[in-house]
């Protein structure tokens, strides 16, 4: 279920998106608005960011899919099936908003006129 999941994959869509903003030119305005005070610090950029949070709702999607199945076959309690599952749900809705946001933000830039 989770590989069917993912084969319409967020990367793919977040791949896209990027080739969208970089083409219309996006990505490099917020780097000259960046205030010259404050020093850039090393670190992951945003497509790594989104990449890491993406495996991390996919492991977690996995692991409650595992857990499910070990609760069928009677080899898991029921709590722990329970709160697997609930877990996924809040990191896979926390996902969705986060995409939303990510998305109604793209679409607001794409309007402001140049």
């Amino acid at each position: 279920m989770y590989d069917s999941i993912m084969s319409i994959s967020a990367r793919n869509a977040l791949s896209r998106l990027s080739e969208t903003v970089a083409g219309n030119g996006v990505g490099s305005a917020a780097s000259t608005v960046a205030p010259q005070a404050v020093p850039a610090t090393p670190g992951a950029s945003f497509g790594e960011v989104l990449s890491q949070m993406t495996d991390s709702v996919g492991q977690k999607l996995q692991a409650a899919e595992a857990t499910s199945i070990q609760g069928i076959k009677g080899d898991a309690p029921v709590n722990e099936v329970v709160s697997s599952v609930m877990e996924a749900e809040q990191s896979l809705q926390t996902a969705i908003a986060i995409r939303d946001k990510i998305v109604q933000a793209y679409l607001e830039i794409s309007r402001m006129s140049i």
